[in-house]
């Protein structure tokens, strides 16, 4: 956002922000189903939110959105939990700060023990021409449905420092093929250098899925993404953006300096077995 502007997180905002991190996770469980119908994945609207699984070799085996609209209730918990102990999963809930504080006192009551953080991160989507400004040198393309296995290596070469083995490409495949997901390549030299995507939802558009490879790094290909990404993400209508990186990390530094602010820290906790 432009400097000086300061916007106030206030619930209605907490609560989209919420809705559209649970929704990616019920779009997410559905692309793999629709991918790897052996998963066996599940998905079950509890609490004002959904409870998700994925299978042990995805990450997505948590619930979210709960109490953003109203007191959670114990019956809910134990659904959540028998939802996941009937998977052989352990009962895993994402917590935002500004849901009912019923929620926490049950969690607590339950025996339920943090487990992590992720920090929340929100800008509008109100840019200044500065702000999608082409960076030199590096060139930023929607990735089409025939640049699958190009994006999913690109991407995950990224993350790995290597090539990507099958279980990492799997795991990033729902953030390119999934509803509502806009994947992009970044370019230097004419080789594939990163890439990245995001995930609209009632004017929400998430980013996730940034990379660079090893070889193209500090040459400001995750600024290019992120300029890239955001414009599309305006012209595709959204008015807000959000990403998820963990506190105070390298991938935090890179999405305040394109104008994002910390939202709030949403509280990942779990139910030891």
């Amino acid at each position: 956002m432009p400097d000086g502007q300061v916007q106030f997180v206030d619930r209605d905002l907490a609560r989209r922000l919420e809705t559209a991190y649970a929704w990616r996770s019920v779009r997410y469980a559905r692309t793999i189903d629709h991918l790897w119908r052996e998963q066996k994945v599940a998905v079950e609207a509890v609490g004002g939110g959904y409870a998700v699984y994925t299978g042990p070799a995805f990450p997505v085996n948590r619930a979210s959105g709960l109490g953003l609209n109203g007191p959670a209730g114990e019956d809910d918990l134990a659904r959540i939990e028998e939802f996941y102990r009937s998977r052989c999963a352990a009962p895993r809930v994402d917590v935002c700060p500004v849901a009912d504080a019923s929620l926490v006192a049950l969690l607590r009551e339950r025996g339920y023990t943090v487990e992590g953080f992720m920090s929340v991160l929100w800008r509008p989507l109100a840019l200044t021409p500065d702000e999608f400004a082409p960076v030199p040198g590096v060139s930023v393309t929607r990735a089409g449905r025939e640049e699958a296995e190009l994006w999913l290596r690109t991407v995950g070469e990224g993350f790995e420092g290597k090539e990507a083995p099958p279980e990492t490409r799997s795991i990033l495949a729902p953030n390119f093929y999934g509803e509502r997901a806009e994947p992009f390549l970044a370019w230097i030299d004419g080789q594939p250098a990163g890439g990245g995507a995001f995930v609209s939802h009632e004017g929400v558009a998430e980013l996730c899925s940034a990379s660079t490879r090893p070889a193209f790094r500090r040459r400001g290909v995750q600024l290019a993404l992120l300029r890239a990404r955001l414009e599309e993400a305006a012209r595709a209508g959204n008015d807000v953006a959000m990403a998820h990186t963990a506190p105070g990390s390298p991938s935090q530094r890179n999405v305040e300096r394109a104008g994002f602010r910390l939202a709030y820290t949403r509280a990942l906790l779990g139910l030891p077995r």
